[in-house]
């Protein structure tokens, strides 16, 4: 941690004396064109620009011509006009410190929870750098969750990045909440983008509770801030996480959402006039989303881990749109949540057979996953006939198999529900005793 001399130095280094200056000289469809910067300037720069009728907006720098620079800003235009001065105050770096655990704070690193929060003494680029791919560790061992589903049948290990994949009112919240409690992990960094403002303290309070932010530092930019600030928050969270794996600690990251993401840079995107492609989304947007997923994973040696949960939006379940898709293709496996399932009282609302963990079969013994096999069998042949079992049209004894998946089926499901495990161990007994 650093300390707070060190703290202070940051802080002293981070104020500018000399800021260059610019001029609004147009404004079209929110975006503000400004002349005046010179050579100073660069995409992604931040600017305060503060109007004759004294309201003062950030923005940040989204493109640049030889004469001017196209500014999209934080908050409304609405009292903005010509001829208003632009500050220019450069790069949006963050510089987090150890001190940020237990804290909430906006994507551009100010607390929100009343208290004062300071930079720590290494500043760092809020898009990452990149790693050797050939110098990254491979997946690590497997993490107890205190989840039955995800201690046996989903296993996640070390550095490994999963997507949770649901609609809206699944339980998603509760589940994270569940995980960033139960995982093993040294720090927890959530980011929450778009979510409404009492969602942000209730998740704080309720959900996380002072167990889980006891270690957690959670990153919101709530449904009412620009979509500049939306973005921004995948990408503060990420650099938080960065800043506590080059200590060596095993970090989980929890982005909710990436759908919100890439919704924000949606509207950044339009608005400086890429062109809409997939279902709307400009053509930069998978770039965008495998770069965020990208920074999480194993670190180099002498690193820690990011073993990170990113949540995406499937309204009606559609699995093949654009953001889930890409997801898809890129994590190191799903986790679907069904309606149908949640409905029915069974959280968390896993819907096992739509779901995948690539660590397997590599995070369990061979005994281990032969009883995995053998429950994805029953649930699979339940599934299969759910509808003639239901209609009462399948008779006892036609068929061992469907035969002992319904005896199991109940017990399975209930399996699934199953939470406040003691060890990856009484997991399986459990399941061993469910097919039994």
């Amino acid at each position: 941690m650093g300390t707070g001399l060190e703290q202070l130095r940051a802080e002293i280094e981070a104020l500018r004396t000399v800021n260059a200056v610019g001029r609004v000289t147009a404004i079209t469809s929110g975006m503000l064109h400004v002349s005046g910067f010179g050579d100073v300037a660069a995409t992604g720069d931040l600017v305060e620009v503060r109007s004759a009728r004294g309201n003062i907006v950030m923005g940040e720098i989204v493109t640049m011509t030889p004469r001017e620079v196209c500014v999209l800003p934080e908050g409304s235009p609405d009292g903005l006009s010509i001829g208003d001065s632009v500050k220019h105050l450069g790069p949006g770096d963050i510089a987090p410190d150890d001190s940020w655990i237990g804290r909430v704070i906006d994507p551009f690193g100010a607390a929100l929870d009343g208290r004062a929060l300071l930079r720590g003494p290494v500043s760092r680029p809020l898009r990452g750098e990149l790693l050797n791919p050939t110098e990254r560790r491979p997946l690590g061992k497997r993490l107890s969750t205190s989840l039955a589903v995800f201690d046996t049948l989903l296993p996640l290990v070390h550095g490994q990045r999963i997507g949770l994949f649901a609609g809206s009112g699944v339980g998603k919240s509760t589940l994270m909440g569940q995980l960033a409690r139960g995982l093993e992990a040294d720090v927890v960094v959530i980011a929450l983008v778009g979510e409404r403002g009492r969602e942000v303290r209730e998740f704080v309070n309720d959900i996380l509770g002072p167990e889980g932010m006891a270690k957690s530092v959670v990153v919101a930019a709530t449904s009412d801030r620009s979509p500049l600030a939306r973005r921004r928050a995948l990408w503060t969270a990420a650099t938080v996480a960065e800043h506590f794996r080059d200590q060596g600690l095993h970090v989980l990251f929890m982005a909710d959402s990436i759908t919100r993401f890439a919704d924000a840079h949606r509207e950044v995107a339009l608005a400086a006039g890429e062109a809409g492609s997939l279902r709307g989304y400009p053509p930069s947007t998978t770039q965008l989303i495998t770069s965020l997923t990208e920074r999480a994973g194993p670190g180099l040696d002498g690193h820690g881990d990011i073993t990170a949960v990113f949540t995406v939006l499937v309204a009606g379940s559609d699995m093949e749109e654009p953001v889930a898709d890409i997801m898809r293709g890129v994590l190191d496996g799903h986790v679907v949540l069904d309606r149908t399932i949640a409905e029915r009282g069974r959280f968390p609302a896993v819907d096992v057979l739509r779901s995948v963990s690539r660590s397997l079969p590599g995070a369990a013994s061979k005994e281990e996953n032969d009883l995995l096999s053998l429950a994805r069998r029953r649930m699979g042949a339940y599934d299969s006939a759910a509808l003639m079992i239901q209609a009462g049209l399948y008779t006892s004894g036609s068929d061992p198999e469907l035969d002992a998946a319904i005896a199991a089926w109940p017990k399975l499901d209930a399996f699934v529900g199953m939470s406040g495990m003691g060890s990856i161990d009484e997991s399986f007994q459990a399941l061993r005793a469910c097919l039994k």
